[in-house]
This record gives C-alpha cells, structure tokens and sequence, in this order.
C-alpha cells in the first residue's frame, strides 16, 4: 500500500501560538492558500481513499484536496485526531513553559493524552487501511503530533533512523511505501516545496 500523510494549513490559532488540541482549528488566510497549493500539487496523484482528522482544520485541508478528486470517498475519522492536550488546550505557549515535557510523558498529567493511546489509536487505523486497501494508494490528512507518532512508528519498523525527526510543517507531504513484512520504503519525508511555488506544477 501506498501511504500519503500530510498536515492541515496554518491556522489562526498557529499564528497566535495557541496550543490547539482537539479544538477545531480555523485555517488562516495563508493556511487556506498552503491547502489549495497542497491540493494542486496531489491532484494528478493516484489516491484511491482519503482519510481525514475530523477536526475542521484538518477537514477543510482534505475538502480542498478532495475536489481534485471527486469519485474517491472521504472519511472523517477521529483515530487521526491531534493528540487530545487536556487542560492546555486553548492555552499560550508563553502560558505553559514545560510543554515539551509535559507532552512526551505518559503519566497524563494535566489531562494529555498519552503518547501510547495516540499511538495505539493512529496504528490501529494504518492496520485497518493496510488489510482493506492492498496495492492502493491512500492519504491521512491529519496534524504534526500525530502524523510526528505515526511516521516515527513507520520508520522504526524501517530500521530508519528517527531520533531527529522534526516537526510536520503545514501542508508537508510524506510517502511511504507499507509493506507486510514491516520493511517500509521511504520515498518522500516533510516535503514543502509546493508552498514555494507560486503556481505548482
């Protein structure tokens, strides 16, 4: 199977540093141009089935990819939800200045989702989509924590190495090639260079 994960735009909470969460999210003036760019550069693409946060940042990303594909279906699904920030959702930043620890505990401090749940819900939809989608293409339309646990997930059953994996940039673009027997291909990794063009091609 043939993976495409990408993130949402930029949103208005991005721009005013707001942890987001499960908040819907409100894509931005640029965060709608970066969707409409994203959709341009994936509209020759081969997809057989989009799924998509069901968070509107996300959703209104995947509805503008979706019109260059009009026959394929599109499923809103929570399992590629943000990771749910508990009590630090809406909050500043400035507001919070241990959230790099807090977010990689396990310990649910504060409400946060785990990183084992996230994990355990975002790899139990690849599962899903593997066994009922052999030989296809499919697209995650979701956001940079969770795809960030996903494609860290992939690449170590890559034996691929992970320990510097950036942030997802808005509207980035990943590939991987899924395989059984868990030796995965990596053909593209946070790739942006559709927001540079003024008109991609």
């Amino acid at each position: 199977m043939r993976l495409i994960i990408t993130r949402h735009g930029e949103t208005e909470e991005n721009k005013k540093k707001f942890f987001q969460g499960h908040l819907p999210g409100k894509l931005s003036k640029l965060g709608i141009e970066q969707a409409q760019k994203l959709a341009l550069r994936l509209k020759d693409e081969k997809i057989d089935i989009i799924y998509s946060s069901d968070l509107a940042r996300a959703a209104d990303t995947a509805n503008e990819i979706a019109k260059y594909h009009k026959d394929i279906p599109v499923h809103f699904v929570e399992e590629l939800r943000e990771k749910n920030l508990g009590e630090y959702t809406g909050k500043s930043w400035l507001e919070v200045s241990n959230f790099d620890e807090l977010i990689n505990s396990d310990d649910g401090r504060g409400g946060i989702e785990s990183r084992k749940h996230a994990k355990e819900r975002i790899l139990g939809l690849l599962s899903l989509v593997t066994k009922k989608y052999p030989g296809k293409t499919v697209l995650f339309v979701g956001h940079n924590g969770i795809n960030k646990i996903l494609i860290r997930a992939i690449l170590e059953e890559s034996n691929f190495p992970c320990e510097d994996l950036v942030d997802q940039h808005n509207t980035a673009v990943n590939v991987f090639e899924i395989r059984k027997e868990k030796d995965h291909k990596i053909k593209v990794l946070n790739c942006v260079k559709h927001l540079n063009c003024k008109n991609y091609e």
